[in-house]
C-alpha cells in the first residue's frame, strides 16, 4: 500500500466532494471511509485509476450517509444521481482546501490541525502526538473547526496571505511526535507552491528549506541548543540550501518583495557564510530595514538590534535594543549578548540569568543558564 500516495490523495477528493455539493465535515468524513476500504482492496486489486476509485467510493459513502440522515433531506438536489464511473478529472482542487482550512473564523491552532488533516493527510492520531496532547482533545479540536467551516461557501479568492501563516507555524511546530512537522510543512508549502504563482509563497518555501538545512546541527548529542555562530557548518544540508537559493533568486526577480522574502534573504545570507566570522552584517541590517519597512513588527526590531550589533558594535545594537520594550520575548537574551560583546561581563551574566527564568522551553533556558554560569567562572577567574 503506497501511503504517501494516499496522502497525495486525500485533499484532492476531499475537494472535489465539496465541490460537488457536500459540506466539508461530511466529505471529510466520506473520504477517510473510502480510505479505509482502499486500504482493505487495493493490495489484492489495486485500481488502474486510484484517484478515480476513491472518488467514487467517497462518494457513494456520501450519498449513503445523506440518504439516511432524514434532517439532511434538503440536501438531495444536490445528488439527484451519482456520476458515472471513470477517470476522475484531471483538476486538482486542492488549492480550496488550503483557503478553506485557513479561513479567518478559526483560531491558529484550529486552522494548523484542520490543515495538517485534510490537506496533509494524517491522522488525528499523528497530529495529537505531533502536538503532544491527548488524541481524545486533538479530535475535538478538528470536529469544531470542521464545523465551522461547513457553511463556508468557496465562491471567492482565498487569502494566500493567511495560507502562508498557517503553514509557517506548521513549520516552527518542531520535530517532536512520530510526525515531523518542518518536514511535512515543507512538502505541503511545494504543493502550494505548485498551484499558486505567487512570489511570496516561493519565499515561504525557501525560507523553510534554508533554516531546514542547518537542523541537523542545531543541537548537541545531549540535546542542548548550539548557537549559530558555534554550528558545524558541514552538517548543512547544501542540497537544500541550494535549492532553497534559487527559489528565492527567482522570487526576487520579479519585484514584488514581501515579507517571507526577506526572511529568506536573511537566511541566505548565513548560510552562504564559509564562517560566522565572514557573516555579511551590513547586508543583513539592510534586510532587517526592509522588513521593518514591510511589517513595523517589533520582533523583527530585535533581531535588527543583533545584526546591527554584529555590523557597527555592541554599543550600536544596544543603542538599537533601547528603543524597544523590555517585555518583548527574547530581549533579555539580546541584551545579556551585546553586554558580553560589549565587554560587561557581570550585566551579561545577570541579564542571562533572568533571561532563562523567562525561558519559553527547557532547552532554552538551559542554554541560557549555561551562558550565566560560564560568564560568572569568567569573571571569578
Amino acid at each position: 500500500m503506497d501511503e504517501a500516495l494516499l496522502r497525495s490523495l486525500t485533499p484532492q477528493v476531499i475537494a472535489v466532494l465539496v465541490r460537488r455539493g457536500a459540506g466539508f465535515a461530511a466529505a471529510e468524513d466520506a473520504v477517510q471511509d473510502a480510505l479505509v476500504e482502499a486500504v482493505r482492496v487495493w493490495p489484492a486489486d489495486p485500481p488502474r485509476d486510484p484517484k478515480g476509485w476513491l472518488v467514487t467510493v467517497a462518494w457513494r459513502r456520501f450519498l449513503d450517509a445523506t440518504r439516511a440522515d432524514a434532517a439532511r433531506r434538503r440536501r438531495e438536489d444536490l445528488i439527484d444521481e451519482e456520476p458515472a464511473p471513470g477517470p476522475a478529472a484531471g483538476v486538482d482542487d486542492t488549492l480550496q482546501l488550503y483557503f478553506l482550512c485557513a479561513h479567518p473564523s478559526l483560531s491558529a491552532s484550529s486552522a494548523v490541525a484542520l490543515t495538517l488533516r485534510a490537506v496533509g493527510g494524517l491522522t488525528t492520531r499523528q497530529i495529537a502526538r505531533a502536538y503532544l496532547v491527548p488524541e481524545a482533545t486533538m479530535a475535538q479540536r478538528i470536529s469544531r473547526a470542521k464545523r465551522t467551516v461547513s457553511a463556508v461557501r468557496l465562491d471567492r479568492p482565498g487569502d494566500v496571505a493567511t495560507v502562508l501563516r498557517v503553514l509557517y507555524l506548521v513549520f516552527n511546530e518542531g520535530y517532536s511526535g512520530d510526525v515531523d512537522l518542518a518536514a511535512e510543512a515543507i512538502r505541503l508549502t511545494r504543493q502550494l507552491a505548485a498551484g499558486v504563482d505567487h512570489p511570496e509563497v516561493a519565499g515561504l518555501l525557501a525560507l523553510m528549506l534554508l533554516h531546514h538545512a542547518r537542523r541537523a546541527s542545531r543541537t548537541a548529542p545531549d540535546g542542548s541548543l548550539v548557537p549559530l555562530a558555534e554550528q558545524d557548518r558541514t552538517r548543512w544540508d547544501t542540497a537544500a540550501i541550494a535549492e532553497g537559493v534559487a527559489v528565492l533568486q527567482a522570487a526576487l526577480a520579479r519585484d514584488r518583495l514581501g515579507e517571507f522574502q526577506a526572511q529568506a534573504a536573511v537566511a541566505a545570507l548565513h548560510a552562504d557564510a564559509p564562517t560566522a566570522a565572514e557573516t555579511d552584517w551590513v547586508q543583513i541590517v539592510e534586510w532587517y530595514d526592509e522588513l521593518t519597512r514591510l511589517t513595523d513588527s517589533p520582533v523583527v526590531r530585535l533581531n535588527r538590534a543583533v545584526a546591527v550589533g554584529e555590523a557597527d558594535g555592541p554599543r550600536a545594537g544596544l543603542a538599537a535594543l533601547a528603543e524597544l520594550h523590555d517585555s518583548l520575548p527574547r530581549h533579555t537574551a539580546v541584551a545579556a549578548y551585546l553586554h558580553e560583546r560589549d565587554g560587561d561581563l557581570a550585566t551579561a551574566a545577570g541579564l542571562y540569568a533572568e533571561a532563562a527564568r523567562k525561558a519559553p522551553t527547557l532547552a532554552e533556558r538551559d542554554h541560557l543558564t549555561r551562558q550565566a554560569a560560564r560568564l560568572n567562572t569568567l569573571r571569578r577567574g
